[in-house]
């Protein structure tokens, strides 16, 4: 008999454990897989951009905007940091705020096992958990391992790399129990071309930094052709406010003064067109883009207007993508179980006392850059403070 069980040994349920554990809760951490982690391990190029230190609930997405005001408000990416430091962690920030470790993402696993062990956490590993809820008790069972608690928290994430074992356990189970879930959806993707854009097949490895915009979200930052599509930050940024049916925007030319090809014109008259985009872009990509411009001549022969309008269409390039690369390639899940059906303070659920949801289970999705990640430590430390 235990205090609290939790399902799912990501970032999240390893916050969650070890903060019930240490409040003198008797926790039960139980993962399918074989190993607790994994995702961690992957994440950041195997380095682990483990928070991001610009990390505001603008950055989320949801159906509720405000839901994650309060975890996030107190459980910061500075309250992080201060654990991994006190763990003697080296680290560093890259650009945008994100901080990784300069060692491995293996630092941070052992670093929250460390403290799930200080909280007399007991871990099972390796079985898919049967569970049944019968007078306000919670009963799982593993092969033969049988336990039970008042309380069950839902950190089994998304359905996110397959390869991992990541699985839809989480909105299922929530389904079962009469919970909303909001539709989920790949996030964090790489974008699919088809038709005539798959042209641009050619470019596969072509890297170049761009703003990309998808409605009103525009971000600027590495785009990355691939042989299916659209990859790289920028990208992987836009797809998570992109549906189907719709097209993206890319500024190929992000520093590029209004205006710019008419004074190139004025300036240097005989230049030609594929030379001045491949004096900012990569060679490839230049070729590819004056070609589908089709202005083959010098500056000085092409019309004002022509010019004109291939400024703007450089300055917003619309691809119409056919699709995402799934699941298998996302990242993060976009929705999840309604944060309707949850407090924001507790994570528990209004309508089925002792359940709770956190991290990529619920319908709280972070934008590219470590701020999934402090969504899990964050909420975990919410549910972990509640059992």
């Amino acid at each position: 008999m235990y205090d609290a069980i939790i399902l799912g040994a990501g970032a999240a349920g390893l916050m969650c454990a070890l903060t019930a554990g240490q409040r003198g809760r008797r926790v039960l951490l139980v993962d399918h897989a074989d190993a607790p982690g994994k995702k961690i391990l992957i994440s950041g190029g195997g380095r682990c951009n483990f928070t991001n230190i610009g990390t505001t609930p603008d950055r989320y997405l949801s159906q509720n905007p405000h839901f994650m005001k309060s975890a996030l408000g107190r459980y910061t990416a500075q309250d992080f940091l201060d654990l991994v430091e006190r763990h003697r962690i080296a680290w560093h920030e890259k650009t945008l705020g994100q901080l990784f470790c300069d060692g491995s993402a293996r630092q941070i696993v052992d670093m929250l096992l460390d403290e799930c062990a200080r909280g007399q956490v007991e871990i099972w590993l390796g079985d898919a958990p049967r569970v049944e809820h019968a007078d306000a008790r919670w009963q799982i069972a593993c092969g033969k391992r049988v336990a039970t608690a008042p309380a069950l928290v839902l950190a089994t994430g998304g359905p996110s790399i397959p390869k991992l074992g990541a699985t839809g356990f989480a909105y299922d189970f929530a389904r079962r129990f009469g919970l909303k879930v909001v539709e989920p959806r790949p996030a964090l993707v790489p974008l699919t071309l088809s038709g005539e854009e798959a042209l641009f097949r050619e470019l596969s490895g072509v890297s170049t930094e761009v703003t990309a915009s998808a409605g009103k979200a525009r971000f600027r930052e590495a785009a990355l052709f691939t042989h299916r599509g659209l990859s790289g930050p920028a990208i992987l940024q836009v797809s998570s406010y992109w549906r189907h049916g719709e097209s993206i925007g890319i500024d190929f030319l992000p520093d590029a003064e209004p205006g710019w090809l008419l004074a190139a014109k004025r300036a240097r008259p005989r230049v030609m067109l594929r030379k001045l985009l491949g004096e900012a872009l990569p060679a490839r990509l230049a070729d590819a883009l004056a070609e589908k411009l089709a202005l083959p001549a010098e500056l000085a022969n092409t019309p004002d207007r022509k010019l004109e309008d291939a400024a703007r269409r450089l300055a917003d390039w619309r691809f119409a993508p056919s699709g995402t690369e799934g699941f298998a390639k996302a990242e993060v899940t976009l929705g999840g179980i309604s944060t309707a059906e949850l407090s924001s303070q507790t994570m528990a659920a209004r309508k089925l006392p002792g359940l709770y949801a956190i991290g990529e289970a619920v319908d709280v999705t972070g934008w590219l850059g470590g701020y999934n990640f402090q969504w899990a430590w964050a909420s975990g430390r919410a549910a972990g403070l509640a059992l």
